[in-house]
């Protein structure tokens, strides 16, 4: 077991980013009157004029109430985000206006205490950096802002140990509950868990899945269509979570539409890898052997940007010569010449649902699923295109 370093387990930048008013660092605070727009000569404020080395007293939440004239239950309903509460529009924003001219922040600690809870979730993710992780993460980081909860994030990097041990630290640390992405879990914890593209069925673990079968479908189907029969298919790394399924449903949908999945046309990812080296390598060793394929279907965008330029420099044309299909739409899928054709996973949908269902819980909702499932999408772009006619004739 590796010791826990702090690029591994801490704070998300939520500070600047994802959290709310009771999560960021308050810079400063004045003193204000209990009458709207007066200062208090003797205030904080005028303290701090006089004395630059003097320490600023926080503003109260009666003292805010007062100035704006309401009671301080409605000013904490409206810096709190409570739902439920009929305020009007106006009224929130004179709160907010004025909390931000004072740099009032509500205690989260107080709260916490109050409470008897920490408003806190952990993330758990293989990596922090590559496309798809950030697009959930986002997703979760979103939600949980408007709700008021700061979360701390774990990168695991598939290694069982840590995949075993971070959970424990997590918790440790104060989250009440749990975001698995891309992680397969062995066995449930003591507090509510949801598992973005989690497969295995745990009691207390809601799996965000995709619906695997339709995505096969849409790929397959769209490569039929176009005339495609020899095509190579990408196998996922064993370690992920996701790569099970998918299989199965290509191979199903392969058997349905009466297209053969060649032994010497699949290639099974091993490296641990978030970038186009994934797919350049084994792509170029298929091609060494002399091969014969139209298209290849990808397990992901980056390895199917790797594919592509490995038939680039093979003098391969995508998608004259090979039509290319990726999986996750990452956003560089779009920008990267050719554009690529791929499978969208909604992720930052799925990373919302997630944070969702797992705030849900919290709250003590008992009837929570035990998977939910988010539809893909094909999106056509420029790396697919029927076979030419030479390749027609090999086909035969």
């Amino acid at each position: 077991m590796q010791p826990l370093k702090d690029e591994d387990v801490g704070g998300t930048g939520i500070a600047a980013e994802v959290g709310t008013p009771e999560t960021r660092k308050t810079r400063r605070h004045g003193g204000i009157s209990e009458k709207p727009g007066e200062e208090v000569a003797e205030s904080a404020v005028g303290v701090r004029e006089k004395n630059q080395n003097s320490v600023e007293k926080p503003v109260s939440l009666k003292i805010l109430a007062d100035y704006l004239g309401l009671c301080p239950a409605t000013v904490s309903v409206v810096l709190n985000n409570v739902p439920g509460r009929s305020i009007p529009a106006e009224t929130r924003e004179r709160v907010r206006a004025a909390a931000r001219k004072f740099n009032y922040q509500p205690s989260l600690l107080a709260r916490s205490l109050r409470k008897q809870r920490t408003f806190t979730v952990g993330v758990l993710a293989p990596e922090l950096s590559d496309g798809y992780h950030t697009m959930v993460m986002s997703g979760i980081g979103d939600h949980l802002m408007r709700e008021g909860y700061f979360y701390l994030t774990a990168h695991h990097r598939h290694k069982p140990d840590m995949i075993e041990e971070y959970p424990r630290l997590l918790l440790g640390r104060g989250a009440e509950g749990l975001i698995a992405i891309d992680t397969a879990l062995s066995h449930g914890l003591p507090v509510p868990v949801v598992a973005v593209a989690g497969h295995r069925k745990i009691s207390g673990v809601t799996n965000v899945v995709l619906d695997h079968k339709r995505a096969a479908e849409l790929s397959l189907r769209h490569l039929y269509q176009l005339g495609h029969r020899h095509i190579a298919f990408m196998r996922g790394q064993r370690f992920s979570a996701d790569s099970d399924d998918r299989w199965k449903s290509i191979v199903n949908v392969a058997g349905e539409l009466g297209l053969e999945i060649r032994p010497e046309l699949t290639i099974q990812l091993e490296r641990d890898l978030t970038s186009p080296e994934l797919g350049y390598p084994v792509v170029q060793e298929l091609l060494q052997k002399g091969r014969r394929f139209t298209a290849i279907v990808s397990f992901n965008d980056i390895a199917a940007i790797g594919a592509i330029r490995a038939l680039r420099d093979r003098n391969l044309r995508v998608p004259e010569d090979v039509s290319v299909v990726g999986f996750d739409d990452i956003q560089v899928a779009a920008y990267h010449h050719p554009r690529l054709t791929t499978i969208r996973q909604p992720l930052r949908h799925m990373g919302e649902t997630a944070a969702r269902i797992l705030l849900q819980r919290l709250q003590g909702f008992k009837d929570y699923p035990e998977e939910f499932a988010v539809p893909p999408e094909l999106i056509i772009r420029e790396t697919t295109a029927p076979p030419n006619k030479k390749q027609l004739k090999q086909q035969r």
